[in-house]
């Protein structure tokens, strides 16, 4: 069965016209080199779902960096939240960033911290109590498989309960963008189906999802916008 994540969420976010993120003409090279990136202009609507796909080394991860602001772009506007990129001020920037979800392929995990700990981290940093989000913490390791570990340190993890942790601790805020690199990557596949049904209730939610992934299979479970990278040019299939 193909599931169309949003409901009615999509249509209701066209009727307001809301896009988080929109690109314009954007292009990106490291150093001297020739442009990975070239003439990017798409947008990524409220609520919305997608999927970004293409060959290895096309560039997804360096787009998913823009999305979240890690990079800058060599040419072209990026606006994020209805803001210039470029005006952006060093201050402004994790203010911005915590209304954004990530999960790399680094996972980024503190290894002196409990996997309960890190995923708790953003929660804390904001400076809420533990016992105002305890049990949502303790609730989401356990929907994404990790109940029995969720106090034990990162070094004892799998790559997979790396990757799970890292999801936890995207979502435990629900942000109102998800990006998320090859999330599905390191897990089983019903595990892989359990991960991609929290993505799609969080995106009923209010979250819109950005999912760069290779697996063909996953993408034709949800009928969801395609947006493919190849060529350092992008293709959008809604």
């Amino acid at each position: 069965m193909v599931i169309r994540p949003d409901g009615g969420a999509a249509e209701a976010a066209k009727k307001v016209f809301q896009h988080l993120i929109r690109f314009e003409n954007v292009g990106l090279r490291y150093g001297m080199g020739a442009e990975i990136l070239r003439d990017l202009s798409f947008e990524i609507p409220a609520r919305s779902f997608q999927f970004l796909s293409g060959p290895s080394g096309a560039g997804k991860t360096s787009l998913l960096r823009l999305l979240f602001l890690s990079l800058k772009p060599t040419r072209g506007l990026i606006s994020v939240f209805g803001k210039d990129r470029s005006r952006i001020t060093r201050r402004e920037l994790p203010h911005i960033r915590r209304r954004i979800g990530v999960v790399f392929q680094d996972f980024r995990l503190l290894d002196h911290l409990t996997t309960y700990e890190n995923v708790a981290l953003p929660l804390r940093v904001r400076g809420r109590e533990e016992s105002s989000y305890r049990s949502d913490v303790e609730e989401l390791l356990k929907w994404v498989g990790l109940g029995e570990r969720m106090h034990v340190l990162p070094p004892v993890l799998s790559g997979g309960e790396k990757q799970r942790a890292a999801i936890a601790r995207a979502l435990i805020e629900q942000p109102e963008i998800l990006l998320a690199d090859e999330p599905t990557g390191n897990v089983d596949p019903p595990l892989a189906r359990r991960l991609l049904r929290l993505f799609i209730e969080m995106n009923r939610l209010g979250t819109a999802v950005v999912i760069a992934t290779h697996d063909l299979g996953l993408m034709e479970q949800v009928d969801a916008r395609r947006m493919i990278l190849s060529g350092g040019r992008l293709d959008i299939y809604d």
